[in-house]
């Protein structure tokens, strides 16, 4: 599992960002920025939630939450997420078994392939 660092330089480098470009973005020094790429200093939700936002990416990518950088940031995945989590709690339940059907299914499909 990458570190929140690694995952913070991925981020940036996919941008093409410097540490000092990307510092400038958040009103911050580069060297709280190695800091954070470094692991020796763990940023605040706040400064977590604006990485993010500077980035294109989640949160949860960040925190290690999730693989994909920008899987919630898709419109309708996101839509799909929040009228599931909309439904009474014995439709969820229904809905989320269906879908681990699938995806197994998938999965093994592509497995053989």
């Amino acid at each position: 599992m990458s570190s929140f660092g690694k995952k913070l330089r991925e981020c940036w480098d996919a941008k093409g960002l410097s540490q000092s470009e990307l510092a400038k973005l958040l009103n911050t020094n580069h060297s709280i920025i190695g800091k954070y790429e470094r692991d020796e200093v763990k940023p605040t939700i706040d400064v977590v939630k604006r990485l993010a936002e500077e980035l294109e990416t989640t949160v949860g990518f960040l925190l290690g939450e999730t693989k994909q950088v920008n899987v919630l940031k898709d419109p309708a995945m996101l839509k799909r997420i929040n009228d599931i989590d909309a439904l009474p709690e014995t439709d969820k339940q229904h809905i989320l078994y269906a879908l681990d059907g699938l995806l197994r299914d998938a999965k093994t499909s592509a497995a053989y392939k």
